[in-house]
């Protein structure tokens, strides 16, 4: 069972975790979206217990089983997910602004 609490330190710490990693990914490799871009494969190696390689190999049941368990995911884990997108275009969104105002990071 899922408390409030634990959801709320969970959402903050998926919020604060892609940021961070967004953040640094940003300004090392000079690619404002990449974490954004990256995330979503992320949040579908977390909820799918598929191995990578089936998507190619056996795509069909692959795909059918990703669709089965996003259809299945409770209102906390998509908030918890979604807590992550969150932090992850935020971190774009900072690095634009802060190359924007003349910083130059490495």
């Amino acid at each position: 069972m899922l408390t409030i609490v634990t959801l709320i330190i969970s959402m903050l710490l998926f919020f604060v975790l892609f940021f961070g990693i967004g953040f640094l990914l940003n300004m090392l490799l000079r690619m404002s979206w990449i974490m954004a871009v990256v995330y979503p494969l992320i949040a579908i190696f977390i909820i799918d217990k598929v191995r990578f390689i089936e998507y190619f190999t056996n795509s069909g049941e692959a795909f059918t089983e990703l669709g089965q368990r996003l259809s299945r995911l409770a209102a906390a884990d998509m908030l918890i997910l979604s807590s992550g997108m969150a932090g992850a275009l935020l971190a774009g969104v900072i690095i634009k602004l802060l190359r924007k105002q003349g910083y130059q990071m490495f």
